[in-house]
Parts: structure tokens; sequence; C-alpha cells
């Protein structure tokens, strides 16, 4: 365990060093807060508490992106040559880094909190022990899809590019950047074949409706998340490598693609007995307040 801690406090004092993961962590997150609470939602406290749940999903999902950028470049410089000649295996140096970027990612979460506290005035954060279990194994996730990606690509340039690739739907269909009513139907049903929609449903369900850790859609954001971690982990252990001249196995791509085989499941059964889409509706409907009743016939105007 002590070894483990000082492997931990090792990668942090490396990845604070990296720019492009400070930018992902850290910069891109307050960015999008602030643009979401003072321009979409118009410093309004319940638009703003509406909109938190996808800014919280945004910065959380953000981390696989710096994640797999400092691993590359840690391995194209030559830093992770030299873990390799200590008694570190590679699930180690894959936990340790996992274990890093929550501890740097978990300060940007609490202050996006602070501020919608202490700028926009809202008061009630919903269910703080789903949302905190759901952020913390948000992260774990999406840090195990960088993982993934270092795993698999040889360069910085290659790993910007899958990167980019896997980014644009991950924030523009599971409800991250417009709320998932706004999106044709067609798209709504892709987009529940999307890790990112569950996370981001899932929090929104947690701060702004206030559901409890057993909802039943929280549940289900939370299992998915879990199995995709546990899968993502393994495979990433099995395809790390130490120094750039290892090629990458022939079937990793395809082994990459296996790992979302419980979301097309998911998908297809949220398509077919779901109501994620109905609910998500429903919050945003709640942002006019309840419909008002038409009057009777005969009564006086």
């Amino acid at each position: 365990m002590r070894n483990f801690a000082t492997l931990t406090r090792m990668r942090i004092q490396l990845t604070l060093r990296n720019k492009m993961f400070l930018f992902f962590t850290v910069l891109m997150p307050f960015g999008f807060f602030f643009l979401y609470a003072g321009v979409f939602a118009k410093g309004q406290p319940l638009v703003v508490k509406f909109f938190l749940g996808p800014v919280v999903a945004l910065t959380v999902m953000g981390s696989f992106w710096g994640l797999s950028a400092a691993l590359v470049t840690f391995r194209e410089q030559g830093i992770l040559r030299r873990f390799h000649v200590t008694p570190v295996t590679a699930s180690d140096m894959l936990a340790s880094s996992i274990v890093a970027n929550y501890v740097l990612m978990f300060p940007t979460v609490f202050l996006e909190f602070v501020f919608a506290r202490a700028v926009f005035h809202v008061t009630n954060f919903g269910d703080l022990l789903a949302t905190f279990i759901l952020i913390s194994i948000g992260t774990v996730s999406f840090a195990s899809l960088g993982l993934v990606v270092a795993s698999i690509t040889n360069t910085m340039q290659e790993t910007q590019v899958i990167n980019q690739l896997l980014w644009l739907p991950l924030i523009f269909l599971s409800g991250a950047t417009f709320p998932l009513v706004f999106l044709p139907k067609m798209v709504q049903k892709v987009s529940l074949f999307l890790p990112a929609t569950y996370l981001v449903q899932g929090l929104r369900r947690a701060i702004f409706e206030s559901a409890p850790l057993w909802d039943h859609n929280v549940l289900i954001s939370l299992g998915s998340l879990v199995c995709w971690a546990i899968l993502t982990f393994f495979l990433s252990a099995q395809l790390f490598r130490w120094e750039p001249e290892v090629k990458v196995r022939r079937n990793a791509k395809l082994l990459v693609i296996a790992t979302a085989i419980p979301f097309l499941l998911l998908g297809l059964w949220e398509n077919k007995f779901g109501n994620i889409t109905s609910q998500a509706q429903s919050a945003f409907d709640s942002l006019n307040g309840p419909p008002k009743s038409a009057p009777p016939p005969d009564a006086p105007k």
C-alpha cells in the first residue's frame, strides 16, 4: 500500500506538469460551467441547477482526454520505461493513474458546486450521496477509457485523433451540451447506446430531481458504468505498453469495440422498455413550472 501511495503521488506530480491534462481538467470545465450558468441559464438558480448535472458530467468525461494524453506523453518521453525497471506492474501503474486523476479532478467538481452556490445562489443540490457516487464511478469509467486509448495509440497525434472521434459523440449526443429533448427522436434513440448518456442523465436525476441512490434510473446508470469500468480497465491492463517500440496487438481495436457490448444491450432494452427520454422531457418541462389549466367554458373572463 505504501508503494502504491508513492506511485500515485509521483503520478500526480508528473501530471501537474502536463499542460494538456490541466486544460481538460481545470480550464475547460470552468469555461463550460460559466458558459452554461451565466449565458444559457442567465443566472437563474433553477436553470443553473438543471444544467449543473451536464456540466459536472462534462468535467468527469474530460478526464479521459487528459489522462490518455498524459500517458502517451510519458511513454514517448521514456518516463514509463523508468517505471518498468521497478517492481511496478501494469495494473499498479493504471490504477494509480485513475486515483491520481480522481484526486486532481475532484477539486474542480467541488468548486463548480461552490460557485453555483456562491455566485448563482443555488441552495439545493439534490441527493448528494447519489451525486457523489455517480461522479466517482463516472470518473473511474471514463479514466479507464483514457487508459484504453493510451494503450492502443502510438503517438500523441494518433491519440488526439481518436480522442476527438470519441469526444464529439459523447458530448453532443448524450445531452451534455444540448438537453436531450432538443435532439431529434432518432438521435435520442442512438444516444441510449452511449455511456455518456447514462452519466449525464443519472447526474441530472440526482441533482435536479433529487433522485436517491436506489432510484431505478440512477441504479441503471451506476450498474452500466461499473460494468464498463471493469471491462475497460481489464483490457487496458492487457494492452498496456511501457515502451513506444512495442507494437500494438493486431486485435486490440476489436477488443476495444467489444467493451461497448454492455451498452449495445442496454441501449436495445432502453429503446424498448426504458423511460430515460421521457423523464428528460419532464425535467425540461418543469423549468417552465406546472402547466396552467384552462378555465371552464362558462367561467368569467
